[in-house]
């Protein structure tokens, strides 16, 4: 699921939530809603934005590669996408790879109609059931795992398409926060344990899903609630509204990323405002590792609550110390190393009338490789800064996600091979400093983690998975059988 990619931040440097859903029933011109939407969504995924309509006679689907505002903009492309449903997505590819092919929504004819899903998460296992699904038959058109749930929801036996998508999901392990378009309407779910956002708003007659509070606000729809850990909701075209529990009650494991860098600091996620989250948990820091400094510098844009926060409770000023473009060329169209990496200062450049002789407090929302944390302190010191402290608003990141977000291998993870001091010297800051992972639960409204039982899914900061990664376990059996010498493979397999 890791992909060199060329829409990273310099140098690959940050996890990638991979995808943004949004779906809209009962709406006049449901796909200009969509658009909108999905714009407001465009932080998910940068890479490919498709959009699904069903008019009442059949469905139309356009993908593209690029941003929405690229290929949604303009009344002639949405005249193209009519009816009073519409599904879309914003995607950057994890699972499957980039690739028109890839691009969702996907959809298929089945024998019970039009089927289109648009698909947030990872489906852990889906390698294998692609393995199983081709020996039985099945055809694929795409790489992409989401394909998967819809040759199990067409190969199922259940009568209804209801039961047909109960049946796929419960076969399938990992992630998902799922918006379906049939011809009687539109479903939407989240996998039992809630890992992937996904919240429900009414705009009108019309019923909304979208992964994030933010997309209801820009298309004027009213938050209603999220749509809860193993629930499936149905909306028929009448507006009528069907809860479901498939999987029974589950213990909630969210994405807590999403608290820290994932969703827009203007949603609310888990009941809680994300703001509010980062600027707890630059208060923790501040507590758990205060600094003597002249000032408390941000990396923007996501380090900018986080530092807000450990200003307000260190009472070292806070300024910006760095300035950001926002007009910086994508990093793929340049051809060499060097000019790649300078990305970095094309990006950020120091404030130095600010910063020069000053003892900097730099706040980051993570470290991932620790390249661009490298360049940013560097950068400081350039400016003529006294001394640089870098503070994470996160815990160190040493492990994989196999649930939807673009994390690289281990080995190139900075605290999957690197000690804290050996770390501060990487990145040559003064100090270095990271919040707790109990410093991180309670920023978000909890007194702690709980080992026997945690609240949220953290695996990137534990390594501790809550459900079972089939595909990973069989490659790691594949490569420890190719690691052995011929013979004891030969006498194993035998």
């Amino acid at each position: 699921m890791n992909f060199t990619h060329p829409f990273f931040d310099a140098d690959g440097d940050k996890l990638h939530e991979e995808c943004g859903v949004f779906g809209i029933i009962g709406a006049p011109d449901a796909s200009a809603a969509t658009a909108l939407g999905l714009h407001a969504l465009q932080h998910r995924g940068q890479e490919a934005v498709g959009i699904s309509a069903f008019d009442g006679a059949e469905f139309v689907t356009r993908r593209a590669l690029g941003h929405v505002a690229e290929n949604f903009s303009t009344a002639e492309s949405l005249a193209e996408l009519p009816g009073e449903m519409s599904a879309g997505h914003v995607r950057y590819s994890t699972t499957g790879g980039a690739g028109l092919r890839n691009v969702q929504p996907l959809y298929a004819d089945l024998a019970t109609g039009g089927f289109a899903v648009a698909h947030n998460g990872n489906i852990s296992n889906a390698g294998t059931l692609r393995q199983e699904l081709v020996e039985k038959g099945s055809i694929f058109q795409s790489t992409s795992d989401t394909e998967v749930i819809i040759h199990l929801v067409a190969t199922s036996r259940y009568p209804t398409m209801l039961d047909k998508l109960v049946d796929a999901l419960r076969m399938v392990e990992g992630a998902y926060a799922l918006i379906v378009m049939t011809p009687r309407g539109m479903a939407a779910c989240r996998d039992p344990l809630g890992i992937r956002p996904l919240v429900m708003g009414k705009l009108g007659d019309a019923t909304v899903f979208a992964s994030e509070t933010v997309a209801l606000d820009v298309v004027g729809a009213e938050f209603i609630r999220q749509v809860e850990p193993g629930e499936l909701i149905e909306v028929d075209f009448d507006g009528t509204i069907r809860s479901h529990r498939p999987f029974g009650e589950t213990q909630a494991r969210p994405c807590i990323f999403e608290h820290v860098y994932f969703s827009r600091p203007d949603s609310i996620f888990n009941k809680r405002s994300v703001y509010d989250s980062r600027k707890n948990i630059g208060a923790e820091l501040a507590r758990e590792a205060p600094c003597e400094a002249d000032l408390v510098v941000p990396v923007p844009d996501s380090g900018v609550p986080a530092a807000i926060g450990y200003a307000q409770e260190s009472g070292i000023p806070f300024e910006l110390g760095i300035i950001r473009s926002h007009y910086v060329g994508r990093t793929f169209i340049q051809p060499s190393d060097a000019s790649r990496h300078a990305g970095v200062k094309r990006k950020h450049n120091a404030n130095r009338a600010i910063v020069a002789g000053k003892r900097i407090v730099l706040i980051d929302d993570s470290i991932v490789r620790g390249t661009t944390s490298m360049k940013i302190v560097q950068i400081m010191r350039d400016a003529g800064a006294a001394e640089v402290h870098f503070r994470v608003a996160s815990p160190p990141t040493g492990h994989g996600c196999y649930y939807g977000v673009d994390t690289p291998e281990r080995s190139k993870l900075l605290a999957g091979r690197m000690d804290l001091a050996a770390m501060r010297e990487f990145i040559k800051a003064d100090s270095l400093a990271f919040v707790s992972i109990d410093g991180l639960y309670r920023a978000v409204g909890l007194n702690g983690r709980d080992s026997a039982c945690p609240q949220y899914c953290d695996a990137c900061f534990t390594g501790e998975y809550p459900t079972t990664l089939t595909d990973l376990t069989a490659r790691k059996m594949e490569d420890s059988q190719l690691s052995l010498p011929v013979t004891k493979r030969e006498a194993k397999v035998s």
